[in-house]
């Protein structure tokens, strides 16, 4: 899995309890994904161990991890 430094660096030590194989998940089978103006692409799944959706926002090589999170607000939309 590529990643940033930022997540390297912040996002990791902030959420240690992010499993890399649920990052890799939600980026090969996402439910939803959204592009964002700056072309960063937000990825959406649900994760059955961690009982949420999580949200993995990539650069936009759509590979490169810059943030990920569990996303309280998610509502499901089709792709």
């Amino acid at each position: 899995m590529k990643t940033t430094p930022y997540f390297e660096n912040s996002v990791r030590s902030r959420r240690s309890y992010l499993k890399t194989e649920w990052i890799e998940y939600v980026i090969a089978n996402p439910e939803s994904m959204d592009v964002q103006s700056d072309g960063r692409i937000r990825h959406w799944a649900y994760i059955e161990e961690l009982g949420k959706y999580l949200r993995v926002i990539t650069l936009d090589d759509g590979e490169t991890v810059l943030n990920a999170f569990p996303d309280r607000d998610y509502q499901r939309t089709e792709l």
